[in-house]
C-alpha cells in the first residue's frame, strides 16, 4: 500500500475566472467585425484614407483575435514547498547560469548583486553550482567576483541566518530596511557590519573601474594582460569550490568567458549559453539549470524549492520542459506586470509560457534536443544520433549520456579535474560540424534566442511551466532612459521577426510539428509586434492628411456609423484602465504605459522592421546592441528631478515619430488658421480633428522635446530631418 504521505501533490493548476474579460474581449471583437462590414459596405463613397483606415482596421481586428484567443484560458500553478521534504527527501543538484557582455553598459556591481543572491538562497549549498559567463572577457568583472566571494563568506551565513528574503545587498540596505528598536542589539550590531562591508566592496569596484587598467593584471589577473573584446582564448577560473561539499556552505562559483576569434563567429548571448551548458556538463552536470541576466536578482529565496515543486510533480516529463517566472523590474514595475498577468497567464493555459531569455529553470535533456518521446525510452541513448553531433569531446558525450538518462548524482566535488575538457569546449571552433545551434542547445538564428529556443521545444511536443510566487522570484532594472528602452525594443522587434520570416514560423511548427494550434497563434502574436509599427503610423498620418486634404477617414459625428469607432475606443481604453487599476497601478501611470506603447511602435518597432527588409534583402547584417542596465538605489528606482522627463540622442529611431508630431501641428494650424477652417458646429472634420488633437497629446513627451535642450531635447539633427520629411508629406498632400 503506497505511503500517503509520499503521494501528496506537490503543486496545483488554477484556474482564474475570467467571464468578465471574456465579455469584454468578444463585445470588442463584434464592434471591431461590425466596424469592418460598415468599413466595407461604404467603400464607393469615400476616397484613399477610408480604404486605408480599412486596411489598418483589419490589421487591428486580427490581432486582437490573437490576444483573445492567446489569453481565454488563464491558468497557474501553486507549489507547495513545504511538501518537497516528504516527496524528495534529497533535492536534485541545479546549475545556475549568470551572463554579462559588457562591463561598461552593464555595471560589475549589477553582476556581483546576482551572484551573491543566487549564492544565499534557500537551497542546500552542495546541490548548487554558479557559473558567471563574462563575453567581455573584462579584468574588472573577474576582479569584482573575486572580491564578491570574500563579501559572500559574510553575506551568506548572514542571510541564512536571518532569513532575508532579498538576497542582492544593494536592494536590503536601502533605508527601509534599517533595522527598528524592536530588532536584537545583535541584529543591529550585525546589520551595520554588513553594511560596511558591502560599501567597502562597492567601493573598492568603483576604484578599479575608474583606473585606465582597471587593476594590476598579475597572478590570476595575468590571463587578461593580452586579450581584446573579440580576439582571446577560453579563460575559466574555479572562484570558490565547496571541497567539503557543506549543505550550509556556499555553492560552487565559476567564471567563464568563451574564447573569441575575429573570423569566428559566436553567436552572441545564445553561444554564450550552449558553452555554459557544455561547460556545466564537464563539472557538475546538474540535471536542471537556471539562468538570469546580470541585472535579475533573486527576490524570494524559496524560488528553487518552488520551481521543483513543478518540475519534480509533474505526472510526466513532457509537461515541464522549462519553467519560466515572470520577468519584472523593481524600478518601473508596471512595464511588464500587465503584460504578464493579462497575457501571460492565458498562455500557461494552453502548451505554456514562452522562455522569456532571464529567470527560467530548465531539464538539461531538454536542451540536449531530447523529444517527448525518448523521454520515455533511454535505453539506447548511446545509439541516440545527437550524441554523435555534441561534437569530439568524449567527457562531454560521457556526462551527456548521464544527463540523458535523468541520473542526478553526478554533481562533481573536484572541479579542477575539469578544467582543461572545459577549456576544449568552449574554444570558438568546438561547434564546427556539430548540431549546437541548429538541432539543440540554445538556437541560433534570430537576436531573440530564448523566444527561437521556447519555440524550438514547444514544436516538439514539450510543455512548459509558469512560477508567479509572491512576492516575486526574481527582479531587475529596467532600461534607464529613452535610448536604452529604444535598443532593447528594437533588438526584440528585429529577433521576432526573424523567427517570423524563417523555417522556426510557428505554422510550420503546427502543420509539421506539434506545436498546438493555440500555442502558435500566441506566438503569431509576439513574433508580428513589428509589422503593428507600419498600420499604427498609417493610422496616426490618417487624421493630419485629411485635415490638409479637407476629407475625412472617419463618419460625420452626426452620423451613426461614428459609433463602430466611438464605442471599441472607448470600451478598450476603460477596459485597459481597468486592468491597470486592478493591478494596483494609478491612472498617471496607465497613461504613460498608453504614451510609450505608441511611442515605442512608431519609433523602435518600426526601425526594427527596416532592420529585417534590409537583411532580407541582403543589404544589412544584424548586429545585437547590449541594452544599457543601471542600478538604482532609491527604493522607487526613479529621481524626482527626472520624473516625466523623456531622454533622447542622436539616434534616427526618433525621426519617424518626430515627423508625426510636425505633420499634425502643421495640419491643425492649416486648418484652424488657414483658408478652409475646420467647421466645428456643422461637424465637417470634427472627428479628425479630435483625432489630431489626442495624437499629439499621447505624444506628448516628443511635443517637449521639441522645445526642451540637453538630453531632454530632440537633437536639432533629427528635428530638421523630422521637418524636411514633414514638408514633404504636406506637399504631397496637396497634390
Amino acid at each position: 500500500m503506497a505511503n500517503p504521505i509520499i503521494s501528496v501533490p506537490l503543486f496545483e493548476k488554477v484556474f482564474p475566472k475570467n467571464t468578465y474579460q471574456r465579455a469584454v474581449d468578444v463585445a470588442l471583437l463584434f464592434l471591431l467585425f461590425c466596424l469592418l462590414i460598415y468599413r466595407l459596405m461604404s467603400l464607393n463613397n469615400y476616397g484613399l484614407a477610408w480604404f486605408l483606415a480599412f486596411l489598418c482596421e483589419l490589421w487591428f481586428t486580427f490581432n486582437w483575435i490573437l490576444i483573445v484567443c492567446t489569453r481565454w484560458t488563464p491558468m497557474l500553478y501553486k507549489p507547495f514547498p513545504e511538501r518537497l521534504q516528504q516527496r524528495v527527501p534529497e533535492l536534485p543538484p541545479m546549475d545556475v547560469f549568470v551572463t554579462t557582455a559588457d562591463a561598461v553598459l552593464e555595471p560589475p556591481i549589477l553582476t556581483v548583486n546576482t551572484v551573491l543572491s543566487l549564492l544565499a538562497v534557500d537551497y542546500p549549498a552542495n546541490k548548487l553550482a554558479c557559473y558567471v559567463s563574462d563575453d567581455g572577457c573584462s579584468p574588472l568583472i573577474f576582479y569584482s567576483l573575486v572580491e564578491a566571494t570574500k563579501f559572500a563568506k559574510l553575506w551568506v551565513p548572514f542571510c541564512r541566518k536571518n532569513n532575508i528574503q532579498v538576497g542582492a545587498p544593494f536592494r536590503y540596505f536601502l533605508d527601509e530596511s534599517k533595522p527598528s528598536s524592536a530588532n536584537s542589539r545583535d541584529f543591529q550590531k550585525e546589520w551595520k557590519y554588513m553594511k560596511e562591508e558591502y560599501e567597502q566592496l562597492s567601493r573598492c569596484i568603483e576604484n578599479a573601474a575608474q583606473q585606465p587598467f582597471p587593476i594590476g593584471l598579475t597572478g590570476e589577473l595575468a590571463v587578461f594582460s593580452q586579450t581584446e573584446l573579440r580576439n582571446h582564448p577560453t579563460i575559466v577560473k574555479v572562484l570558490w569550490e565547496n571541497k567539503e561539499g557543506l549543505p550550509e556552505g556556499l555553492p560552487h562559483l565559476i567564471y567563464v568567458s568563451r574564447e573569441k576569434r575575429p573570423k569566428n563567429p559566436h553567436h552572441y548571448k545564445a553561444g554564450a549559453m550552449n558553452v555554459l551548458t557544455r561547460v556545466s556538463g564537464l563539472m557538475t552536470d546538474a540535471p536542471f539549470m537556471l539562468n538570469l541576466d546580470c541585472d535579475m536578482f533573486v527576490n524570494n529565496t524559496q524560488i528553487f524549492q518552488q520551481a521543483m515543486c513543478l518540475m519534480l510533480g509533474s505526472k510526466n516529463e513532457q509537461d515541464c520542459a522549462f519553467i519560466q517566472c515572470p520577468q519584472l523590474f523593481y524600478d518601473r514595475p508596471q512595464d511588464l506586470l500587465l503584460l504578464h498577468e493579462y497575457i501571460g497567464k492565458g498562455i500557461v493555459g494552453i502548451q505554456g509560457p514562452y522562455y522569456g531569455g532571464t529567470g527560467c529553470f530548465h531539464r538539461r535533456k531538454v536542451i540536449y534536443g531530447l523529444w517527448p518521446d525518448e523521454a520515455e525510452n533511454q535505453g539506447k541513448l548511446y545509439d541516440n544520433v545527437l550524441l554523435k553531433e555534441c561534437g569530439n569531446s568524449k567527457e562531454f558525450i560521457t556526462s551527456a549520456v548521464h544527463a540523458l538518462k535523468g541520473k542526478t548524482d553526478y554533481f562533481a566535488s573536484n572541479l579542477s579535474k575539469s578544467l582543461e575538457a572545459a577549456h576544449q569546449v568552449a574554444s570558438c571552433s568546438y561547434e564546427y560540424g556539430t548540431g549546437w545551434g541548429k538541432k539543440f542547445g540554445w538556437i541560433y538564428g534570430s537576436l531573440v534566442e530564448d523566444i527561437l529556443t521556447g519555440l524550438t521545444i514547444h514544436t516538439k511536443g514539450w510543455r512548459s511551466g509558469y512560477c508567479s510566487p509572491d512576492p516575486p522570484a526574481f527582479l531587475g532594472c529596467a532600461p534607464p532612459d529613452g535610448p536604452a528602452v529604444m535598443v532593447q525594443q528594437k533588438r526584440w522587434t528585429t529577433g521576432l521577426l526573424e523567427i517570423f520570416f524563417s523555417k522556426h514560423n510557428p505554422v510550420i511548427g503546427t502543420l509539421k510539428g506539434k506545436l498546438q494550434f493555440r500555442q502558435c497563434l500566441a506566438y503569431l502574436w509576439l513574433l508580428v509586434w513589428g509589422f503593428r509599427s507600419i498600420f499604427e503610423l498609417c493610422y496616426a498620418t490618417l487624421p493630419a492628411y485629411c485635415i490638409l486634404t479637407n476629407s475625412n477617414f472617419l463618419p460625420k459625428v452626426q452620423e451613426p456609423g461614428i459609433y463602430f469607432i466611438v464605442a471599441p475606443f472607448v470600451i478598450h481604453h476603460l477596459y485597459t484602465l481597468s486592468e491597470f487599476i486592478r493591478t494596483g497601478f494609478s491612472v498617471y501611470s496607465w497613461w504613460v504605459g498608453q504614451c510609450m506603447a505608441r511611442i515605442v511602435t512608431m519609433t523602435a518597432w518600426l526601425f526594427g522592421v527596416i532592420n529585417v527588409i534590409l537583411k532580407l534583402l541582403g543589404l544589412s547584417e544584424m548586429v545585437f546592441e547590449i541594452t544599457q542596465k543601471g542600478l538604482s538605489t532609491s527604493s522607487d528606482g526613479g529621481d524626482d528631478d527626472d520624473e516625466g522627463k523623456f531622454v533622447f540622442d542622436e539616434s534616427p529611431v526618433f525621426v519617424s515619430v518626430t515627423t508625426v508630431v510636425l505633420v499634425h501641428l502643421t495640419a491643425l494650424a492649416t486648418g484652424l488658421l488657414g483658408p478652409q477652417p475646420i467647421s466645428v458646429g456643422k461637424g465637417s472634420g470634427l472627428a479628425e480633428f479630435f483625432c489630431s488633437v489626442f495624437l499629439l497629446v499621447a505624444f506628448w513627451p516628443i511635443v517637449e522635446g521639441l522645445f526642451r535642450k540637453g538630453k531632454y531635447g530632440i537633437p536639432l539633427s533629427t528635428i530638421f530631418k523630422s521637418a524636411a520629411l514633414a514638408l514633404f508629406f504636406v506637399y504631397l498632400s496637396k497634390l
